[in-house]
């Protein structure tokens, strides 16, 4: 699904599209009545239906029941569309890691090769002391790990409470509900949750997208964009736009992921009016933001460019100035400066690429104790 207003937006598929929306409340309603049921609208169609009930779950049952008079009984609008958002979400999120783990290999191999490739780093915009490239790499990929970890630890529950989270209903017509089936109507953690977990990962995007910029403006020009977007009046300007796109994206997820935390607090009695409506658009634009951030990180992570003269000859430039420290430093161990002030950089980027190689199925070092 292409869309002027967020270039790129294709690359998210038919995630939370509305045909999907169709298609995972239909689902919900057919593992109810226990039969695959028929497509009875089109998606256009329905939308145009749902404001008169406030959702679009009321005008998919009344055209339903014309051929499936049982369909939906015992039920209500909230337990199909909970569940059906739940049940995109997973879906969603299954291709958000899919995009990470090669996005992760992609990392650990850059991390590996550059593991000793000097450059000066920077903080709070100036020159500091010595790093490595690797090093910097492996920031990018522990934020990687640990975003995939959080989507890992996600939950996409059914909902099925009935009209109150009673389940009055389904008691009176004797059917079982498994234990284990929680009832959400007012708790929103399993969405609130969710958006924090998308949020994270366009936070890691950024975290790589902002060193590309910085570090491939013409007066660093360390790093470089495999293939720079072009200008509509420059001819020959190449501008990081994977790396704009990818900032974009994660200058908007976190408002959207605070709007979720809005609603869940806007709850009230036993379905909130507003709170509730308010997660849907919300969570379909921040999906689809995320899968896209991610496939668009993954490809400037796969064409970026390393200049690592340009990164020595900075180092050199930057002169004793990066060494301050260390001198500081052996004076008051009470010996010579050694010949080389990169800590144990290289040995954290040994930890972190082998924290990408693990499966996730090993052992973690603390667990192997």
């Amino acid at each position: 699904m292409a869309d002027l207003f967020w270039p790129g937006d294709e690359r998210a598929g038919d995630h939370f599209t509305q045909q999907d929306f169709v298609g995972a409340m239909l689902a919900v309603e057919a593992a109810w009545l226990g039969r695959e049921v028929p497509v009875p609208v089109v998606a256009d169609d329905l939308a145009r239906a749902a404001e008169a009930g406030g959702n679009p779950v009321i005008p998919l049952v009344e055209a339903l029941r014309r051929d499936e008079p049982d369909a939906h009984r015992g039920l209500t609008s909230q337990d199909v569309l909970d569940s059906a958002l739940m049940r995109m979400a997973g879906s969603a999120v299954a291709d958000l890691r899919a995009d990470l783990a090669v996005l992760v290999d992609r990392l650990a191999e850059l991390a590996a090769r550059h593991r000793d490739t000097a450059m000066v780093a920077r903080t709070l915009t100036q020159h500091a002391v010595p790093t490595t490239f690797g090093f910097r790499v492996a920031a990018w990929l522990t934020a990687v790990l640990d975003a995939d970890d959080d989507l890992a630890r996600l939950a996409f529950p059914q909902q099925l409470g009935g009209a109150a989270g009673t389940r009055a209903a389904m008691v009176e017509l004797g059917r079982q509900v498994p234990p284990d089936v929680p009832r959400w109507h007012t708790t929103r953690a399993p969405v609130t949750r969710l958006g924090d977990a998308l949020a994270g990962c366009t936070d890691a995007c950024a975290r790589i997208a902002n060193d590309v910029l910085v570090m491939s403006r013409p007066e660093v020009a360390e790093l470089a964009e495999g293939v720079g977007g072009g200008s509509s009046t420059m001819p020959g300007k190449a501008n990081p736009t994977l790396s704009v796109l990818v900032r974009r994206a994660a200058l908007t997820t976190p408002q959207l992921a605070a709007t979720l935390h809005l609603a869940a607090a806007q709850q009230v009695d036993d379905r909130a009016d507003g709170g509730w409506h308010a997660e849907w658009a919300t969570l379909r634009d921040l999906v689809r933001r995320t899968l896209v951030a991610a496939s668009q990180t993954l490809d400037l992570v796969s064409g970026l460019r390393v200049d690592t003269e340009r990164m020595a000859a900075t180092l050199a430039a930057a002169g004793d100035a990066v060494l301050a420290e260390q001198r500081t430093m052996a004076e008051a161990a009470g010996h010579e400066p050694a010949p080389s002030y990169l800590g144990d950089a290289g040995a954290y980027v040994d930890a972190v690429v082998a924290r990408a190689r693990r499966s996730p199925h090993d052992p973690t070092p603390e667990e192997q104790r």
